[in-house]
């Protein structure tokens, strides 16, 4: 019923949020302990994951309307932690890149985050194994629909 979907939506927000809080105590914060607000730390995880996306491709991802997401470029680029260059074809075409300290800091912090994420994995036994991939099934699902709504 409702009160069971209700129940559901509470727990899988309170579930991922804890996971992704824990993940960044447990291997570090990266990002998240240089004063940067969350929005400016997802942006900056997310160029140095996918260097040389757009500004608007940056903001379809983290959701937000392209205004802020090009006011956060903005504070990034005069902080000495993301570049914009115009796209080779389209000038007016933003491409990001994180500087170099900013993508060092990145590819270290991706790296812990890995590493320390395999290692509890390999304590799971095969049907947890087996459950939590169905599992990252379902909400890769839920994403798209999540997805087709915001357009």
């Amino acid at each position: 019923g409702v009160d069971a979907t209700a129940d559901l939506a509470s727990e899988l927000f309170d579930v991922v949020g804890r996971f992704r809080r824990q993940l960044r105590r447990s291997a570090g914060r990266g990002f998240d302990a240089t004063g940067l607000t969350q929005s400016q730390a997802e942006l900056l995880r997310l160029v140095g994951r996918r260097p040389g996306m757009s500004v608007r491709e940056a903001a379809e991802e983290l959701g937000l309307v392209p205004n802020t997401a090009s006011t956060l470029v903005s504070k990034l680029a005069a902080d000495g932690l993301l570049l914009r260059d115009a796209d080779a074809d389209d000038r007016r075409v933003g491409r990001l890149r994180l500087t170099e300290p900013a993508q060092r800091i990145a590819d270290r912090t991706r790296a812990a985050r890995r590493a320390t994420l395999a290692g509890v994995l390999d304590d799971l036994d095969a049907d947890q194994i087996d459950r939590l991939e169905r599992g990252l099934g379902v909400l890769n699902e839920v994403t798209r629909m999540l997805q087709k709504g915001d357009t």
